[in-house]
């Protein structure tokens, strides 16, 4: 699928990955729409009202109303509007299935009746939960086994998405690595992000669980993924899921601590590694398919992201960094 005068609807456009995405789809010559119910204000948004090809709409997914309004005319869906991550899914258990589950079977049910040629949704490597081989890796092909109401929400829809396509609906998964680095939508929830944050405040950072592996990317690249599975021909993505990150990118949280440390070398007395059980997910993420299938590689790395943030909080470009409109909690 080309841009052209491809219409694109962003669910959750506003959000930390979506904003990014709207930018690259426009800059791409695609015109886009986004639909967002702005829980964490539209500040990241405000760049685009001018901009050619953009469309806004205060909407939730989970009405089915705004939905029509949303995919009147659209080409393709790529969805993001979520309850995101484990936490805040832990807070909001009701809000969580609602949005996560309903919501996203019924934009998939409108998005057919509207006539939406692809389908486009982000999942998460959380998938796989904790590795049976702890020196392995797991591939698209692995079993997933969600230790977390998050990633069972997600591997539900992904079954929900993935049953046998029409040949004029085609449905990718995008299985996102732990995200980092800057977005319209700074969030410090997210472990690069608030360990960097954290010790440029010179706050005290308790690290647990600091032998688990996990895999990252930058938030231009995950957004970069979804583009890719936009453009590709529909016979090499549709019905397929794919990881989105790069191997190289696999790190426990020891290594991020120490790859911060190289650039704060003076808090280093501020780490204090401690033993906690609450976070059992530990698993290394092989990222062979979408770099063989789609030639997609990460432009960005782990230090790239603590470079940005440090920056960022350093200069005053982020001037609270520990205002809550920067969590998902």
């Amino acid at each position: 699928m080309s841009s052209g005068d491809k219409l694109v609807l962003v669910t959750g456009g506003a959000g930390y990955i979506g904003s990014v995405l709207v930018e690259q789809l426009l800059d791409g010559g695609w015109s886009v729409r986004t639909i967002d119910k702005l829980m964490f204000g539209g500040d990241a948004l405000s760049s685009y009202l001018s901009r050619p090809g953009f469309e806004f709409v205060e909407g939730d997914i989970c009405n089915a109303d705004d939905l029509r309004l949303a995919l009147e005319g659209a080409d393709a869906v790529v969805h993001l509007a979520a309850i995101v991550g484990d936490p805040a899914c832990k807070k909001y258990p009701e809000l969580a299935v609602k949005t996560n589950k309903n919501g996203s079977e019924l934009l998939c049910e409108m998005a057919v009746q509207a006539g939406v040629n692809r389908f486009i949704f982000a999942s998460t490597c959380s998938n796989y939960g904790a590795m049976l081989q702890p020196d392995g890796y797991v591939d698209e092909t692995s079993p997933l086994s969600p230790v977390s109401l998050y990633a069972e929400l997600k591997v539900n829809f992904e079954k929900h998405l993935l049953q046998p396509n029409r040949d004029d609906f085609a449905t990718v998964c995008l299985r996102f690595a732990t995200a980092h680095g800057l977005s319209p939508r700074p969030r410090f929830d997210l472990t690069v992000n608030e360990f960097t944050r954290d010790l440029v405040l010179g706050k005290e950072l308790e690290i647990y669980g600091e032998q688990f592996w996990r895999p990252y990317c930058h938030t231009t690249d995950l957004a970069r993924a979804a583009v890719l599975a936009l453009e590709a021909d529909a016979t090499k993505v549709a019905g397929k899921a794919f990881n989105v990150g790069d191997t190289a990118e696999n790190y426990q949280k020891k290594t991020l601590v120490e790859l911060i440390l190289e650039r704060l070398p003076q808090m280093r007395e501020k780490v204090r590694y401690v033993e906690r059980s609450e976070d059992p997910r530990n698993y290394r993420v092989n990222f062979d398919r979408i770099n063989s299938e789609l030639r997609f590689k990460a432009k960005k790395t782990v230090a790239d992201g603590i470079s940005e943030y440090i920056l960022a909080i350093q200069s005053g470009q982020i001037k609270n960094p520990e205002d809550r409109r920067y969590t998902n909690l």
